[in-house]
């Protein structure tokens, strides 16, 4: 009994395994695709260049509502095939969302789409210390 039970216990462990490396495998390709498709910029680069980029916070529209980078357009992730084609092509594109994880999908889309100047706020919105504009309500 104890033969079998120690060979479920190694069949789990070897399946666990599996299941980390392909995850660790699918993480390493979304990181190669964002490379591929934008370049990751600190927050003092994004300040010298918004100013003659197309400044896009691809958050959801009551988080931008809540609060964004000022000069920033709003084009929510989960529209931005639908309106991707308001984006100008001739000028750079930056792009943020709370983190970087959607700005990645984002640059996948538009890279996908012919855009070329492509890049991401490597900070995200959380720990922007720029001039900010809310909402009114």
């Amino acid at each position: 009994m104890a033969i079998v039970a120690m060979s479920t216990m190694t069949l789990y462990t070897i399946i666990l395994l599996i299941l980390l490396v392909v995850f660790a495998l699918w993480r390493l390709y979304g990181v190669y695709q964002r490379n591929q498709a934008a370049k990751l910029i600190d927050e003092k680069t994004f300040k010298e260049g918004m100013r003659k980029a197309q400044v896009i916070d691809v958050r959801e529209k009551r988080d931008f509502d809540a609060g964004h980078i000022l000069g920033a357009r709003n084009i929510p992730y989960s529209t931005m095939r639908s309106f991707y084609q308001q984006i100008r092509k001739d000028l750079p594109v930056y792009l943020y969302d709370q983190g970087k994880e959607m700005s990645a999908r984002a640059a996948i889309l538009l890279k996908k789409n012919g855009y070329e100047d492509i890049y991401i706020l490597k900070t995200g919105y959380a720990r922007w210390d720029g001039k900010t504009k809310k909402a009114s309500v």
